[in-house]
């Protein structure tokens, strides 16, 4: 596996990461408690309205002076992971992690460890304290962020909340 940053020009790779996935547990937070929750759902993978915004930011991202990194197996992106040149909240502690891909079949690898310690190798270069992490409610998604060290956010981003007001809402500590 090769990890590195991606160029302006690899951007639209993204669109090759199969993100499918069923997922038959969520978690909703309530009463700054995390409250599994059965479901039965099959994501097919991105909507094409979603993965057309995502490609976007990421542009945007990398414009501003964040950074994407991507994992590639053998010349083919199968994971991606980026994160903001940007501080966030009250303090300025926080620094988005924006997105976090890994295609279907190369899940269970470590790849997604390995991208999400790249965003907070750049977070600590540029002096942020957390990673602010707007997680996708599924029961794996947050319990990979909990296995390492992410919590519910002290300080809840009110833009980012408005975006993803369904999503959990992460920090962990860049240290």
């Amino acid at each position: 596996m090769e990890y590195r940053e991606l160029a302006f020009s690899e951007i639209d790779t993204i669109r090759g990461i199969d993100r499918s996935e069923v997922v038959d547990s969520i978690y909703r937070l309530l009463n700054g408690s995390l409250l599994e929750v059965a479901v039965d759902y099959d994501m097919k993978g991105f909507k094409p309205e979603e993965l057309e915004a995502i490609i976007r930011r990421q542009k945007r991202l990398l414009a501003n002076g964040g950074w994407v990194f991507g994992a590639f197996d053998g010349g083919k992106l199968v994971g991606v992971a980026s994160l903001e040149n940007r501080f966030r909240g009250n303090l300025h502690r926080y620094c988005k992690m924006d997105i976090l891909f890994v295609s279907r079949e190369h899940r269970r690898q470590g790849i997604a460890s390995e991208l999400m310690g790249k965003c907070l190798g750049a977070a600590r270069k540029i002096g942020a304290d957390r990673l602010y992490i707007s997680a996708t409610e599924s029961k794996n998604t947050v319990d990979f962020y909990m296995k390492r060290g992410a919590r519910p956010v002290e300080e809840l981003d009110a833009e980012l909340f408005r975006l993803e007001p369904e999503d959990i809402h992460l920090e962990v500590s860049v240290s």
